[in-house]
């Protein structure tokens, strides 16, 4: 059930969302697909915590990378990699997830203007990730991977950064 409440992606700040983001959580059957951002310690050049926040209380958390890692999933020089979406499992079935993905394109385009492409990878047996990113815009590449739990699908959503 989706609610009306405002959602909005923003850089992560440690004194404003470090204590609400350790205590998110997940059940088990979502946790085997991504990182909690409490497991996320360090963070180096070219990688940006990125908090999905609703009336300012963060819901969610993912990460954009613009690091060498892209260049396993994209040839494209200018895009970014998405990773480690989550949502805090006492937040989920709210819509926030399908917001914060309908938002990413405006917010990479501001943020990061010389970013035209994200791309991301999904386990074939995700099929609620799946269906987010289908609705968001995602394309499907038609290329896979075998990742730590299987088949992974590689996905992107091109940007309109004229």
């Amino acid at each position: 059930m989706e609610n009306d409440q405002v959602v909005e992606l923003v850089h992560f700040s440690e004194e404003q969302h470090s204590t609400t983001l350790d205590g998110f959580e997940l059940p088990e059957e979502q946790a085997r697909f991504t990182a909690l951002p409490k497991e996320i310690l360090s963070v180096t050049e070219g990688q940006y915590r990125i908090v999905i926040a609703s009336n300012g209380v963060p819901v969610g958390f993912f990460m954009l990378h613009a690091t060498d890692r892209v260049k396993a999933y994209s040839d494209n020089h200018n895009a970014m990699l998405l990773t480690a979406l989550s949502i805090d499992h006492k937040q989920q079935r709210q819509g926030y997830a399908k917001k914060a993905m309908l938002a990413l394109s405006g917010f990479v385009m501001k943020e990061f203007p010389s970013c035209d492409e994200v791309v991301l990878v999904v386990n074939h047996k995700n099929t609620p990730a799946l269906q987010l990113y289908w609705t968001a815009g995602f394309a499907d590449t038609g290329e896979r991977r075998m990742g730590p739990i299987g088949e992974q699908f590689i996905m992107k959503l091109c940007l309109n950064n004229l």
